[in-house]
């Protein structure tokens, strides 16, 4: 099972999202993380542009803080969300890939209970030797170098991860309470200047690591200095915590998601699905599509291809240098060796009197 990730092409032209779209899907292409939603394939409708990805049953982290109960989560269920997360942004950044909009709605459950990193439209590589600047993010999340409008690599991820385990502990980020109307410019102001607040909902240990992430300085912030996550994953937070065995898929997460609940709120509540008017596509768009739509050939996929056998079936080849039967179209040619495809479609159709093959039916008819 897939999920498919349809990206209207007018809403697209309307906002101008080409490059965003563009940029997720060549930042998936190169990534090969458990815990990053995985690109399987892309390709076009006359409507739509899709990414075929991980499917991802469970919701997201936003909907089981404030959806599910009291907001927020008991301390074990945090550190081992904070713990896959950590792995994630290790696998991001060994790409050298910085994430930049860390947030609950991006972090998404699968029907098991562990989570991945999805929606990597704000995501960039970065050069060897190189940094990045600019206000890209989500407000409230926003680590203050980006604010400021300051050269940085990998340090807003890991301001990132504090927001996030503040929330997931208190069940409201750090420098907005939950539903408050404040302005934009207020928001920017406490995450630059004021001090996050910490109720007794914090143990020491989860206090200490907020307290290291939200440095506002990132020169003092936990996974900033040259050990990166290696430095996150030694705090005492993951004393319980074997990242081998997490890294394995060998653990065993805290909350198993219900197979017949919903997590999600009524879609048809959601501006996305509202139709997009005044927008005309046209011939100047193709360049476009054409560069999103190249298929993929992403690791993932390409183990799956190779476990299922498919690869072996699509692919048959001669051992000297000829054309393979399925290639060679001479009329001589005798027909391609049957394999698992052909046993598959041919199976024989159950009436009442018993089962008859289909090639002996279509004999009689």
């Amino acid at each position: 099972m897939y999920a498919c990730k349809k990206l209207e092409k007018k809403r697209i032209k309307k906002r101008k999202g080409e490059s965003m779209a563009l940029n997720e899907k060549r930042i998936l292409e190169k990534v090969n993380s458990r815990f990053v939603v995985s690109l399987s394939y892309t390709y076009e409708t006359k409507d739509a542009l899709c990414l075929v990805l991980t499917i991802m049953n469970g919701g997201d982290l936003k909907f089981h803080i404030y959806n599910m109960g009291n907001p927020g989560f008991d301390e074990e269920r945090a550190v081992f969300y904070a713990a896959e997360l950590c792995c994630g942004l290790e696998d991001l950044h060994r790409e050298r890939i910085v994430y930049r909009d860390l947030k609950p709605e991006n972090i998404l459950l699968d029907d098991r209970g562990h989570i991945r990193i999805s929606d990597l439209g704000l995501a960039v590589q970065i050069p060897e030797r190189e940094t990045v600047r600019g206000r890209v993010g989500t407000v409230g999340y926003m680590a203050p170098e980006i604010l400021n409008n300051e050269s940085y690599t990998f340090s807003p991820d890991w301001w990132g991860l504090g927001c996030l385990i503040y929330e997931m502990i208190q069940g409201q980020s750090p420098f907005r309470k939950r539903k408050e109307k404040i302005k934009l410019n207020e928001i920017d102001r406490r995450v630059k200047e004021d001090q996050e607040v910490y109720s007794d909902k914090f143990s020491e240990e989860t206090k200490s690591i907020c307290r290291m992430l939200l440095a506002k300085d990132p020169k003092e912030r936990l996974g900033c200095t040259g050990d990166g996550a290696a430095a996150v994953k030694q705090h005492p937070i993951f004393k319980n915590i074997n990242f081998k065995r997490l890294e394995a898929n060998m653990l065993e997460p805290p909350f198993l998601p219900d197979p017949r609940a919903v997590y999600c709120k009524d879609v048809l509540d959601i501006e996305q699905f509202s139709t997009v008017k005044g927008v005309n596509l046209d011939n100047t768009d193709d360049d476009f599509y054409s560069k999103f739509v190249t298929g993929c050939v992403s690791i993932p996929w390409q183990n799956e291809m190779i476990e299922t056998e498919c690869f072996q079936e699509l692919n048959i080849y001669e051992t000297d240098v000829t054309l393979s039967t399925d290639l060679d179209t001479s009329k001589d040619t005798p027909r391609p060796k049957r394999g698992f495809f052909h046993r598959l479609f041919r199976r024989g159709v159950c009436f009442k009197s018993g089962y008859i093959d289909d090639e002996e039916e279509s004999s009689r008819l």
